[in-house]
């Protein structure tokens, strides 16, 4: 299952910090099993909406030079509070270090004003053609996609 969690990007300053929201409904499956009688949104689907932020920076920052952006490192990753179905979470995330092939944030989740999750990560972005020039295809496609995609987050 590929997740997306990101709903909607409502600013962002490429090369400095971007800031998208996520809704929580009770629809999303994972959510019946964590936990069954207390659903929350997953600790770690938290952090991926930080870094699927973080993706959407980088990809407008670079005019989407690459179609691969991986989790590099996570570090102080912190979680407050709960998100619980029918809630809302604003992430910001802020630039420290954008280079050709490597990048890193601070970002936070913020839920009606309360702190949710906080951490600081890494990201890698290369093309899979770097290593197999038969990936080239591979790399269009997925970067078509994305750009695809961004169109109907900012709107």
């Amino acid at each position: 299952m590929r997740f997306i969690l990101i709903d909607k990007i409502i600013s962002v300053e490429p090369a400095k910090q971007i800031k998208a929201i996520k809704n929580v409904s009770l629809a999303e499956e994972y959510l019946s099993d964590h936990f069954p009688t207390f659903p929350v949104l997953p600790g770690v689907l938290l952090l991926e909406g930080l870094i699927e932020s973080a993706s959407w920076l980088v990809r407008l920052t670079e005019n989407f030079a690459h179609s691969m952006l991986l989790l590099e490192q996570a570090r102080n990753v912190k979680y407050k509070s709960f998100l619980a179905p029918g809630g809302q979470i604003e992430y910001t995330v802020d630039a420290k270090m954008l280079d050709e092939n490597i990048s890193s944030f601070t970002g936070s989740g913020v839920s009606d004003g309360k702190l949710i999750v906080e951490a600081k990560f890494g990201l890698r972005h290369f093309n899979l053609a770097e290593n197999d020039s038969a990936m080239a295809a591979v790399d269009a496609k997925i970067i078509e996609s994305m750009k695809k995609r961004i169109e109907l987050l900012k709107n």
